[in-house]
């Protein structure tokens, strides 16, 4: 939440859609338009995931504009293949997330499994991830999450995951 002058009330948020129940003690859950996560939350900031852009968003399906960090490169550069898998962690869950109905809140999401194929080096300053849920039954996700150069072709591929998620209480 933004928060306002001392001894003046606090401004409202343009938006929330993570999780249930209030933001109080979790800031990352409000974030504006346009975005998928707001500041507070451990991988999330350590991504910078707070200045990712939604290019587009439907239930079930992600498209982030999304930029690489400097902490995050290895020495040639390009993004150390180890954090890979914190995007697409956050990257899925996320994907997972969208697909239940606004205002429902939901339970916790816990990352049962992932599977990561490193295709060609992640270098640029920007790049595409998309997200998409591809199976749900009783509680169980599958989301496939693909990264893209910002200029790549459809079957042009960096890097290639699916995850399984389960809902938890």
């Amino acid at each position: 939440m933004k928060r306002g002058a001392p001894g003046q009330p606090s401004e409202p948020a343009a938006r929330s859609e993570i999780g249930g129940g209030s933001p109080a003690g979790a800031p990352w859950r409000t974030f504006p338009p346009g975005r998928i996560i707001g500041k507070g939350h451990p991988a999330g900031d350590f991504l910078e995931a707070y200045d990712w852009k939604v290019i587009e968003q439907r239930p079930g399906f992600l498209k982030l504009d999304v930029h690489l960090p400097a902490h995050l490169r290895n020495p040639r550069g390009d993004l150390f293949g180890g954090y890979t898998p914190t995007y697409v962690d956050m990257v899925a869950l996320r994907t997972a997330a969208s697909a239940r109905p606004q205002g429902t809140g939901g339970k916790w999401l816990s990352t049962m499994s992932m599977r990561v194929d490193y295709l060609a080096p992640i270098a640029a300053d920007r790049f595409v991830i998309e997200g998409e849920r591809m199976h749900t039954r009783k509680g169980t996700h599958l989301v496939e999450v693909r990264f893209r150069a910002a200029d790549a072709s459809a079957a042009e591929l960096l890097a290639f995951a699916v995850v399984t998620l389960k809902d938890v209480s």
